[in-house]
């Protein structure tokens, strides 16, 4: 269907002014020199912004969530001192006597769905579940990928718990983000009792920037919902009467939520580093695999400290502006490049640092894929299958949830430890439960399993574990660690990339000696300066705290994809193919024409505008929808080509007209609506007004309805 509405469709365009954007546009699609009345309208001027428009409410806190795949945590700072960012306190469970800032990103419901915990509590409890018992309740863990690995999601997508039972997603991404909603608020609530949370907390949500339009939705629509909650949760809460009508924010006050792109804020969060909290993989010592263990990057930025000397106005003015020592030190211009490996995903994006202010802004569009951590725990589940039989590991699983979490987290332990110049086996526990339940399916016991299988460098130990050579541990790792290379190599390659000599490696698994060594021999040589900060783990929740201070610190994106709806253009014999000939009342048009408002790897500069005007068909039409488009290439003529894709749908809710003529002279029901879209920010936004009336119209468009 065509998004230009015709006969029975929906919406008309309209004339508009023919002003170019401020962001240098790509060319027009092939069209006629003279377009038709409901052809499509080039962009009309936009105001080039200096802040995020439109003006946002004051907030006196900014609380951050770093929703992540293996872990999870929060921070926030008060808008009084927004650089002083508060970490959550320690969570209970966990190793004891280690502080914990982040918590595992682990759910746990009761057998009716209800929320009962999340995180080391979640996890300690389904643990001592009865076996027989487990197998009822609800227990989601690394359910984050979900998300970005499922091609057709939307608000009906199920997650699959441990235990094979399903329940949809947005509940349980509703009950997390609401766990944490509770945790923040009492704690704000203990450090600043006069706090109140309407109006006065703006919350930001980390995700992954590869992350499509659909799954940001997803988050934010989760973010919206309120989730069934047991008695006994409810009553856990402050002020519970309170509490059990609200998810993290409302719908109708949707700004007190930012979506923050994970490197994105780790970049925040870097150029405000200063030289003794961070470290250089290239000037480790040899054989050394943890981070404190490495010399600081002061010495490495020497040579451009004293260059630089004779711009100390310069440098000064930066400093006191908050931008860190590292940048102060660089020159104007200078680009890097953030790599993001978490749980999940590895995600790159490329910034070049302004000044005078300190902005950033994005010289390619964000790229990475599914490199993650849980690669590793992937790997290790296939090495189990190569042993003891896939069909048993699948039956394992399923039968005994808890005793597989137990092995999970036996695992994950010892893969904290694992490094490049380890040569100690390593011993992994095996839980009872996994040796008793192999022996009565198997016949034989897991000894017997080690000897016949093909795995030779995985032994059993007398005391009862499996014995893995540091090689073997090594081969679990080295699928993961070479995807992530090969896409920071392949973003190496484009031209906007040229001459980056930083890299800052960042997220929860870039805390592995494993990948640090393995990114420093393979980018080290092409002159690739790799750094790390100190507190790797925590760079993306901090940036995402000073994100929403300022979100307008990222100031040029790039549009990951091109976006436009389908029209309706004069036809013109030799340039329109011929199965695309419509005649109607005698005039022949060109069907399926693909209009574009943004290309791919366009700069967009946040605040910046494309205006489209609507008329809707019919007198008293109360909505209008249209249907939007988006492809990977620049190029598209046509709806129908290749790669062009039916992604969302814009929407205007109409107000009923009122009789007679408006203002403009339009007869009754010829009512003009003007829609303005914004994609320059982490979000595509769009508001509308009725030009007749200056009223706002209400204008959304869906990613998640397609």
């Amino acid at each position: 269907m065509l998004a230009v509405p015709e006969m029975d469709l929906q919406g008309l365009y309209i004339g508009s002014s023919p002003q170019r954007s401020p962001v240098p546009s790509p060319p027009a699609s092939p069209r006629t020199q003279e377009s038709c009345g409901i052809a499509p309208l080039t962009p009309s001027q936009s105001p080039k912004p200096e802040a995020r428009g439109p003006q946002q409410a004051p907030f006196s806190v900014v609380v951050a969530i770093d929703f992540g795949t293996t872990s999870s945590g929060y921070a926030f700072s008060f808008a009084s001192d927004p650089e002083a960012i508060h970490m959550m306190r320690k969570w209970e469970g966990g190793d004891p006597g280690v502080a914990h800032q982040k918590t595992p990103t682990c759910l746990l419901l009761t057998p009716e769905g209800a929320f009962h915990s999340f995180g080391y509590t979640a996890r300690d409890y389904y643990h001592d579940l009865d076996p027989e018992e487990a197998r009822d309740w609800l227990y989601f863990e690394k359910f984050k990928m979900k998300i970005h690995s499922t091609t057709d999601l939307t608000l009906k997508t199920q997650l699959e718990a441990v235990n094979g039972k399903k329940m949809p997603a947005l509940e349980v991404f509703a009950h997390a983000l609401r766990f944490f909603k509770e945790h923040a608020l009492q704690e704000l609530r203990e450090q600043c009792p006069s706090l109140l949370e309407k109006d006065t907390v703006r919350w930001v949500l980390t995700v992954p920037a590869i992350w499509k339009q659909p799954a940001k939705q997803f988050m934010r629509e989760a973010a919206y919902l309120v989730p069934f909650q047991c008695d006994a949760w409810s009553m856990m809460l402050p002020n519970p009467a309170n509490h059990h009508q609200a998810g993290l924010v409302s719908r109708e006050d949707a700004e007190q939520l930012l979506i923050a792109l994970e490197p994105e804020a780790a970049s925040v969060y870097c150029r405000k580093l200063r030289l003794h909290q961070l470290v250089d993989l290239s000037s480790r010592a040899p054989g050394r695999g943890c981070l404190g263990e490495r010399r600081s990057i002061d010495s490495s930025f020497r040579q451009a400290r004293e260059q630089l000397r004779r711009s100390r106005h310069s440098r000064t003015f930066l400093v006191e502006s908050g931008v860190g020592e590292l940048w102060a030190d660089m020159q104007a211009g200078d680009r890097y490049v953030v790599a993001d490996c978490g749980g999940g995903t590895v995600d790159l994006t490329v910034h070049q640092l302004e000044q005078p202010h300190g902005t950033l802004k994005e010289l390619y569009k964000a790229s990475g894929g599914p490199c993650g951590a849980v690669g590793v725990d992937l790997a290790f589940e296939q090495l189990l299958g190569r042993i003891f039989g896939e069909d048993f590991i699948t039956t394992f699983k399923r039968q005994r949830p808890a005793a597989w979490v137990d092995l999970t987290i036996a695992f994950e332990a010892r893969k904290r430890t694992a490094g490049p110049h380890r040569t100690g086996a390593l011993n992994i526990s095996l839980p009872f439960s996994f040796i008793d339940f192999y022996r009565k399916q198997g016949g034989h016991n897991v000894e017997t399993a080690l000897r016949k299988s093909s795995v030779n460098f995985v032994k059993w130990s007398s005391h009862g574990m499996l014995r893995m050579s540091c090689e073997a541990m090594n081969e679990l790792f080295q699928p993961t660690v070479s995807g992530i290379i090969q896409h920071i190599e392949a973003l190496l390659e484009r031209p906007e990339v040229q001459g980056v000599k930083l890299l800052f490696l960042v997220g929860g698994f870039a805390e592995s000696a494993m990948l640090q060594h393995a990114v420093q021999a393979a980018l080290g040589a092409r002159g690739l300066r790799v750094v790390v900060p100190h507190d790797v783990a925590l760079t993306i929740l901090k940036g995402a705290v000073l994100f929403g201070q300022a979100p307008g610190v990222v100031r040029v994106r790039r549009s990951p994809l091109t976006y436009g709806v389908g029209v309706l253009n004069r036809f013109v014999a030799g340039v329109h193919p011929p199965d695309k000939l419509l005649v109607r009342d005698g005039r022949r048009w060109c069907t399926d024409v693909f209009e574009r408002f943004v290309a791919a790897e366009q700069s967009v500069a946040l605040g910046e505008e494309v205006r489209r005007s609507y008329c809707p068909a019919r007198p008293g039409q109360r909505r209008v929808l249209i249907n939007l488009y988006c492809c990977a290439a620049e190029d598209a003529r046509f709806i129908t080509d290749p790669g062009v894709r039916k992604c969302g749908a814009l929407s205007l809710e109409l107000e009923p007209a009122e009789g007679g003529p408006d203002a403009a002279g339009m007869p009754p029901g010829r009512r003009e609506i003007r829609a303005a879209m914004q994609f320059g920010d982490t979000e595509i936004k769009v508001t509308a007004v009725d030009v007749s009336t200056n009223r706002s119209v209400r204008a959304a468009i869906d990613f998640l309805s397609n």
